[in-house]
């Protein structure tokens, strides 16, 4: 029998909160057995990546009380729930099944008359053949062209993670024979946005991806009016340009505007599409259906691992409680997401959505108040370039913002060059390494202007290249990381509120139906 308590009332947590500051990284990682440490603190995650949590303020006491908390907050029976199709988004009343698009983890799942696993694979496939058809010039443009571009027009969830794995992917693809179509993104409203795209690419070559499910949207919606409007002063037939994907009730779904439509569903929120027809579409227009498929096995393999009842095997849930103790206990606000790879140059930002929507929440999943704190604010910029903006204010600042480090051994475009006797990815590493160490162990000095307190906790995510399976286990391990957190916080973490109320009252601007204040505000901006 599951229960659902809020974090407070748990023994555990009561237990865990006298253990505040238990742990000196300058003492455990500065002293002789710093290098044991280093290879103790260390969990194996899926498709070859480690979760290296050696840099962080917890000890074997912190650990067992951690464990203790997974067990008495019933993580596993939670997530074992989620999967098998029960009702655990308690806001909107639906089931949670994004696992389903990558993977079967428990039993079938029926919903809307349809066995769901079989509806998300069915929908993969007909993704892959409609690409293989575009590849292979069986689909083509009005004068029989081959189509060289794919543009994707959607915002928040249907823009963030399909943005951030095509990204991560280009580089590796090209370097390995794999890079099919360019892809290109159009989310904002602002004009700005789709003129720039527009105006790099050749419209008449481009399948434009309408990415909506409730087909509402209305950022998505002025995009793809902005975009037909393109087409048809190029004198093209905007129903042979463009897809959509979109739920099967939607007004986008049999609609002759559409050359092709793909299918999700409720169960399926925004930032967590990127392994549904939301990321598949793009990736599989841009790099081949079976790379899509290598990145789904990768999250399928991490899901997997979740499952595991043992904190030390389960690298998600430990991530997850570990965030929890420094969020809770150590009282930090933020967490700052430092992947020293440029392939995930926008993976900080989809992981912002990703968890900042998903756990910014102030209320239980039974709508009461809850007395403690939440989600973290989470920001970040890949290394090196972020240490020449804000580490400043990581190392020396007032506020302690503990660190998720990813990083590889080897690069993705098999280019490198040697330089002053160390290759470029080697001096990447090195950086690395330099701050987990900078950061936790600090530097004395009697100048004030070159004192470092250190005490800065972090976590090393690594593996040998960036690819996509490693990319999909990547992706689903914060995923359930998120999870978790969800779960122990005992808030909804798969519904999204607060989007709703800015969307609300600008169309109640657009309309002019306003006075006082949001009346004047408008009329700052000439509306």
């Amino acid at each position: 029998m599951i229960s659902w308590e809020n974090l407070d009332t748990l023994s555990s947590f009561k237990k865990l909160l006298s253990l505040k500051n238990a742990v000196s990284l300058k003492a455990v990682l500065g002293g002789a057995d710093g290098a044991k440490r280093v290879k103790e603190y260390s969990v194996p995650m899926a498709e070859g990546l480690t979760y290296n949590y050696a840099a962080k303020q917890v000890d074997q006491k912190v650990l067992d009380v951690l464990a203790d908390l997974a067990k008495e907050a019933q993580l596993c029976e939670k997530f074992e729930a989620l999967y098998n199709g029960e009702v655990v988004n308690t806001g909107e009343k639906r089931m949670v099944l994004h696992q389903l698009t990558r993977g079967q983890l428990g039993k079938d799942v029926m919903a809307d008359g349809k066995n769901k696993r079989e509806f998300y694979v069915n929908e993969q496939k007909r993704i892959a053949d409609f690409a293989d058809k575009v590849h292979s010039g069986k689909i083509v443009n009005e004068k029989g062209e081959k189509f060289t571009t794919v543009c994707q027009i959607g915002i928040g969830g249907s823009d963030l993670g399909p943005r951030a794995m095509y990204l991560a992917l280009e580089n590796w693809a090209k370097a390995g024979g794999k890079f099919k179509m360019e892809a290109k993104f159009i989310s904002n409203v602002d004009p700005d946005d789709a003129t720039s795209v527009l105006k790099s690419i050749d419209v008449s070559k481009t399948i434009f991806i309408l990415v909506s499910k409730s087909g509402t949207t209305l950022e998505t919606l002025t995009n793809e009016s902005f975009v037909k409007d393109a087409l048809k002063k190029a004198g093209l037939d905007v129903s042979k340009h463009m897809i959509a994907v979109t739920s099967e009730t939607s007004p986008l779904a049999h609609n002759p505007d559409y050359m092709e439509a793909f299918y999700m569903d409720d169960y399926i929120g925004g930032r967590y599409s990127s392994t549904s027809g939301v990321g598949g579409a793009v990736l599989s227009l841009a790099f081949g259906p079976e790379v899509f498929a290598c990145f789904l096995e990768g999250a399928a393999a991490a899901d997997k691992t979740a499952t595991e009842k043992d904190i030390r095997k389960n690298p998600a849930m430990l991530d997850a409680l570990i965030g929890l103790y420094e969020r809770n206990v150590q009282e930090y606000p933020s967490t700052a997401i430092l992947p020293y790879s440029q392939g995930l140059s926008r993976f900080p930002a989809h992981l912002q959505q990703l968890d900042m929507e998903s756990n910014g929440k102030s209320v239980n999943r039974d709508g009461k108040k809850i007395d403690y704190v939440t989600g973290p604010v989470i920001f970040g910029e890949p290394g090196t370039n972020g240490q020449h903006s804000f580490y400043q204010l990581l190392h020396q600042g007032t506020n302690v913002i503990p660190l998720q480090f990813i990083a590889f051994k080897e690069n993705q475009a098999e280019n490198d060059v040697d330089i002053q006797g160390s290759t470029s990815q080697q001096k990447l590493c090195a950086n690395v390494t330099a701050q987990i160490i900078a950061f936790a162990c600090g530097k004395d000095n009697e100048n004030p202007n070159k004192f470092f307190a250190g005490e800065r906790p972090s976590s090393l995510i690594y593996g040998k290249r960036l690819t996509p399976k490693t990319l999909g286990a990547l992706l689903a391990h914060f995923e359930n990381k998120v999870m978790f957190q969800g779960f122990l916080w005992n808030i909804n973490s798969f519904d999204q509120e607060g989007v709703q109320l800015g969307k609300v009252l600008a169309k109640t601007v657009l309309a002019k139906q306003y006075d006082g204040a949001l009346k004047e505000y408008a009329a700052l901006l000439g509306l």
